[in-house]
């Protein structure tokens, strides 16, 4: 191959087969999705921020190779809390071992685990939370209104967090996310921390829930943006993972074409899923993607993907491809 690094001339001749071949057929799918002119949604779904996904995902947002981003809650902040308290995490590699009362002692330590990795919430909460805060406060005084990433948007510009910087800011796909102004729907916002905490003054009546703009929308923003960037080449689904990440935004288009009925609205032009999720009776994560075409979400002849393998593996080989490295 010409013009592709290392990584990607080992994907090219090792990865000939199942999942291996289907990792490196969805990235030639995405590739050649975006070099005819495409646009494309990445979806976020678990805890892959806390997986730092940001270090290649950043980039792949610096390159314009991600036009808008589907996540959760969690993923939002998680990327800004590793940002921001790294040194503080715990790796406990051993964690399939351990006893009730072993998670116990993690929680009265403030650690929070996932996996392997243990997240220092209040560390990293204690130099998030004044910050965010303020912004949401300003704009409840203001009687103005913002989507959750908005804030955090805000919060990333205005440098009040370089301070506590403990990676390498290019490793944050927030920031990259951030200095692009790249457009986030977030469904769900509200079962993360910083929602939770939003959650709290509005239940103290220290902020009015009406600050923070909705899910519908989010929904009605998502809808006005693929109306404009879904002509020529179509705008693609790259999703990792399943949950709401994925199933708040895939459905745009059915809800379009079925509810507003305007029928001029094109499918999801591309599709790849990862995802370990077994395929099973009413498993929507784990279903196949031509499950998708009877909802009216893809196409007889959209080009469909799905790498049945671990997203914090198969993602970063996926990007390199695509970064050419």
């Amino acid at each position: 191959m010409t013009n592709k690094g290392p990584v990607s001339n080992f994907i090219d001749r090792h990865y000939r087969h199942f999942n291996a071949a289907a990792l490196k057929d969805a990235a030639i799918g995405y590739e050649t999705h975006i070099n005819k002119g495409g646009k494309m949604m990445v979806t976020l779904a678990g805890a892959m921020s806390t997986a730092e996904l940001g270090v290649s995902f950043a980039e792949m947002i610096r390159q314009g190779k991600v036009d808008i981003i589907s996540c959760t809650g969690a993923n939002l902040e998680e990327d800004l809390m590793n940002l921001v308290a790294h040194s503080h995490y715990q790796r406990i590699p051993h964690y399939r071992d351990l006893t009730p009362q072993e998670e116990w002692d993690l929680l009265e330590k403030g650690l929070n685990r996932v996996t392997d990795t243990c997240i220092p919430e209040e560390e990293a909460f204690r130099r998030l939370q004044q910050h965010i805060h303020a912004l949401w406060k300003e704009a409840d005084d203001k009687g103005e209104r913002y989507f959750p990433h908005e804030y955090m948007y805000k919060m990333i510009l205005s440098g009040v967090l370089e301070q506590y910087y403990e990676i390498d800011p290019k490793n944050s796909w927030m920031i990259a996310a951030a200095e692009k102004n790249i457009p986030i729907v977030v469904g769900g916002w509200e079962d993360s921390t910083m929602g939770n905490i939003f959650a709290s003054y509005v239940i103290k009546n220290e902020i009015k829930a009406s600050t923070m703009k909705s899910g519908i929308e989010y929904m009605v923003e998502l809808s006005n943006w693929y109306r404009a960037n879904s002509s020529g080449a179509g705008v693609g689904f790259f999703q990792i993972g399943g949950g709401i990440a994925g199933d708040f935004p895939i459905c745009v288009v059915p809800m379009m074409y079925q509810d507003l009925e305007w029928h001029d609205v094109p499918f999801w032009a591309y599709f790849c899923q990862i995802s370990d999720s077994t395929t099973s009776y009413g498993s929507y994560s784990g279903a196949v993607p031509n499950e998708k075409i009877t909802w009216g979400k893809l196409g007889i002849d959209t080009p469909k993907f799905i790498v049945e393998s671990d997203a914090t593996i198969v993602a970063p080989l996926i990007f390199a491809w695509i970064l050419g490295w």
